[in-house]
């Protein structure tokens, strides 16, 4: 991995984000993403070192920065780091603050039980701090990013939250499919394709962005057609057909967060599932072709190499696929290992229930 020296100044908007606070940063490259947060969400991605599996559903963490400073260190070129799940990485100390928790005990010490504290709603503003945590950039590499945000949860507040912000949430959840699903659409983004261009909401980029409202607006027997909007864009050239292909690989990798969590301890309130894929439609049918024949030809590979050798080779690395997918736990300002507690249910409610829908949509 190289290294460049990166000015608070040379910080650009990132503009994929798609629910959430404002303020969400890029480093020119775009390979990554400087989002502000506050010291429990640091500790949070800090304290997952010591939980691989889970690890490998959340994006890259390269460590934390102080947004006033005036020059900080930044890795680039960061695709080739994510392989597997007991990835190394090499974080510049320049651009860190600290990678060690500043509660005393273990990282789980005391994240969900600060004692209440006068709440006042940010309305999805920019929250005050100077602290930010760096991470990889999910949908670096793709052609055409689409991104959707989904909201986990029946409960949406944490221990510390003050009475009016559990009434407000438990409001949000009794309005939305929060509630009876476990899950709400917070936001996506979708390129509906090179002809696009000046139709109602969508930009000269031929991007369309979908709020927080959208998702709100669905029920139970209703929620099924946003994600029907998000995975199939004939305008993009993401066909039913196409698009079915990348929903089975999403539900593949649900399933394997879904087996993480049910075998770790840990409650996180307000946590989204980010689902990001190749939304150009002819280059995701490239990109599915070279995979295939990448994978035929190492296996042909492999199979040589085992009549000579034992080792095991990691397919991925030697073929270095072409990205077309990826599914990544975000949002952990409510989150903590809870050890003895049991599973995170409430999570896993919305888990279940987006497995069921998505594989649904297969059909």
């Amino acid at each position: 991995m190289t290294h460049r020296p990166l000015r608070k100044s040379q910080l650009i908007a990132f503009d994929n984000a798609v629910a959430g606070h404002d303020g969400v940063l890029s480093d020119p490259s775009g390979e990554l993403i400087v989002k502000p947060c506050k010291q429990p969400e640091i500790e949070f991605y800090q304290s997952t070192r010591a939980h691989p599996d889970f690890a490998y559903y959340t994006p890259t963490f390269l460590g934390t920065l102080s947004l006033g400073q005036d020059s900080v260190e930044a890795a680039s070129s960061l695709a080739s780091q994510v392989k597997t799940h007991s990835s190394t990485l090499s974080v510049p100390k320049a651009a860190i603050v600290s990678t060690t928790p500043t509660t005393s005990g273990s990282p789980n010490a005391a994240l969900l039980s600060t004692p209440p504290q006068a709440w006042t709603p940010s309305g999805g503003q920019r929250i005050t701090t100077d602290s930010a945590i760096v991470l990889e950039n999910v949908s670096a590499g793709l052609r055409k990013p689409n991104t959707l945000d989904v909201k986990l949860g029946a409960r949406l507040w944490a221990d510390d939250a003050p009475p009016q912000k559990r009434q407000k949430l438990d409001d949000q959840s009794d309005k939305t499919t929060s509630r009876a699903l476990g899950l709400r659409i917070a936001g996506m983004k979708t390129w509906l394709g090179p002809n696009s261009s000046g139709q109602s909401g969508v930009g000269l980029d031929g991007y369309k962005a979908f709020g927080k409202e959208y998702g709100r607006a669905f029920n139970i027997d209703t929620v099924k057609k946003g994600f029907e909007d998000f995975f199939f864009i004939e305008g993009a050239g993401v066909t039913r057909k196409l698009g079915r292909k990348v929903i089975r690989r999403f539900l593949d990798d649900l399933r394997g967060l879904q087996g993480v969590l049910e075998k770790e301890e840990s409650r996180m309130y307000s946590a989204s599932v980010l689902f990001v894929y190749e939304g150009d439609g002819a280059g995701l049918e490239e990109d599915f072709e070279k995979e295939k024949e990448l994978l035929q030809a190492d296996a042909a590979l492999n199979g040589t190499a085992a009549e000579e050798s034992d080792a095991d080779v990691d397919s991925e690395e030697a073929c270095q696929l072409p990205k077309i997918q990826a599914v990544k736990m975000i949002d952990f300002a409510h989150a903590a290992w809870t050890p003895e507690q049991g599973p995170d249910e409430n999570v896993l409610f919305g888990i279940r229930n987006l497995i069921t829908i998505l594989d649904e949509l297969t059909k």
